[in-house]
């Protein structure tokens, strides 16, 4: 009697187990995360090459879609420069961007950077290092087309003796898919 009553009880919690993995594969798949669906990635390489000259640069970005007027990234930056026999440096950083596209054709944006920048200058007589942060403001428009953007875009905290960049005014493009 103990027998036929332990081999109902296996027998139910075999046929339970069958049937509830039946029913939970006839389930659909859950729908996709709205928010990853809003998500565009994108970024910038660069690779330039010359007498004596190397720069590389790599920047991914990402940023989030709110509506058809208004986007908010996030980014990364590094990059190495070198003169040959006059300085090497190591610049990487972050950035945030805030899109607005009055309509689908112009974007016009506001991004804050903020890079750490560590050289070593070398001449004649020796080397010495210049570390710092520098802090960029850029605003700038664009003429927009499908996932890429044409523009220029200004540095409103540019400073000529202190920059990574030599010029406050700076053309872009732009491309997240």
């Amino acid at each position: 009697m103990k027998k036929l009553n332990c081999m109902k009880k296996w027998t139910a919690l075999v046929v339970l187990f069958f049937g509830m993995t039946t029913a939970f594969s006839q389930e659909q798949p859950a729908p996709k995360n709205p928010f990853w669906s809003k998500v565009r990635f994108g970024g910038g390489l660069g690779l330039s090459f010359g007498n004596n000259y190397t720069d590389i640069m790599i920047a991914p970005g990402a940023v989030y879609e709110f509506n058809q007027y208004f986007s908010l990234g996030f980014g990364l930056q590094g990059s190495y420069v070198k003169q040959k026999n006059f300085f090497e440096s190591y610049i990487y950083g972050a950035s945030m961007i805030v899109l607005g596209h009055p309509i689908p054709e112009i974007q016009l944006s506001a991004e804050l950077e903020q890079l750490r920048v560590n050289t070593t200058y070398e001449d004649n007589l020796g080397s010495f290092k210049d570390n710092f942060w520098n802090t960029g403001l850029f605003l700038g428009a664009g003429y927009r087309t499908n996932n890429v953007t044409f523009g220029l875009r200004y540095n409103v905290l540019h400073n000529n003796n202190r920059n990574v960049y030599s010029e406050a005014w700076m053309p872009f493009v732009r491309v997240y898919f």
